[in-house]
């Protein structure tokens, strides 16, 4: 009896060890000191917010001797970016490269990025990337559980239609627009007279094509890759906003990893979207010149001036709401 009661106390111990060892180890960890992380986005796998986190792999398997690698979840495999969220909160995954867009529905901040033409072109936003505003906006997200670790460009917005440019606000009169769930685009459309539609991009091909909606807010990195290119013809280089992703990491998958891991994670991130920022502006051209060879219509934007009394308002609403704004903008001037 005392055999089998012995026999029975080593087993738990055995057991309690195990798990023990396997909690240090930490959030996709191994016990011995090896990491396989997981990234989650929503965009194609030729989109350079996908192309920026492979670099981020390599960079960190060069960092850590091999021992932290990365696996890459593109096109919403992981689910919707609520769910990424939700997963990253809870250690299911890793990282996540997140559209400003979604995250600017839970951090008013964010917001900022969105504002009407501020940036007159990319490289004015990207200066903003390392600004006192963009790493307060990037601290306030450790109190959802996240660790906010850098802003990824895919481009600037313009507009895309079916039919026509636009030389002025009074051209978009009635016209359906798809645009992004993000409180500053939706007020933004709004007050320009035009039927501002939300849709995921994955309706968007078919609903440009059917003549659902007449046109579409796009960064060129989307138009492209996503070949919208194909449905409509007339693009409007308006510059009228900025579309970052917002990268994050786990708050509980980086509390797992060791300070020196930590600073591994830090170091190769910044080095992979110094990089994907130096692409992106790269792109910008290149894609420019992708859907004009493609047969799309490309006008600048003439009338700049006709969007000013709609840009005081959005700009003084959203202002109000958050101090970082406030910052971000006295930054920019």
């Amino acid at each position: 009896m005392k055999r089998r009661y012995s026999l029975v106390t080593a087993i738990v111990v055995i057991i309690a060890a195990m798990l023990i060892t396997g909690c240090s180890a930490g959030t996709g960890g191994n016990q011995d000191g090896t990491y396989n992380f997981k990234i989650g986005h929503v965009t194609k796998e030729s989109h350079i917010w996908h192309q920026t986190a492979l670099k981020f792999g390599e960079e960190l398997e060069k960092l850590s001797d091999g021992r932290m690698t990365v696996t890459v979840y593109p096109s919403s495999q992981l689910g919707l970016e609520k769910d990424m969220v939700q997963q990253l909160e809870t250690g299911s995954i890793d990282f996540g490269f997140l559209t400003n867009g979604y995250m600017s529905t839970r951090q008013e901040s964010l917001n900022a990025w969105f504002l009407p033409f501020v940036f007159n072109s990319l490289e004015d936003a990207v200066k903003l990337r390392e600004s006192k505003p963009a790493k307060e906006m990037l601290a306030e997200l450790e109190s959802q559980g996240l660790i906010g670790l850098d802003f990824i460009f895919a481009g600037n917005r313009h507009v895309l239609l079916r039919n026509g440019h636009i030389s002025s606000m009074k051209d978009l009169s009635g016209k359906k627009i798809r645009i992004i769930g993000s409180p500053v685009f939706q007020t933004f459309w709004d007050r320009t007279g035009a039927g501002p539609t939300a849709m995921p991009l994955s309706e968007v091909y078919t609903s440009l094509q059917t003549g659902v909606i007449d046109g579409m807010d796009i960064d060129l990195d989307a138009l492209v890759t996503e070949k919208y290119y194909e449905t409509a013809k007339y693009l409007t280089l308006t510059n009228h906003a900025t579309f970052p992703a917002v990268i994050v990491m786990g708050k509980k998958s980086f509390e797992s990893l060791s300070p020196e891991d930590q600073e591994i994670v830090k170091e190769a991130m910044k080095t992979a979207v110094d990089w994907g920022v130096k692409e992106s502006l790269k792109r910008e051209k290149e894609n420019l010149d992708t859907v004009k060879k493609a047969g799309v219509k490309v006008q600048k934007l003439k009338d700049v001036s006709s969007f000013e009394e709609v840009r005081a308002n959005v700009i003084n609403t959203f202002s109000e709401k958050s101090p970082i704004i406030k910052e971000f903008l006295q930054e920019i001037e």
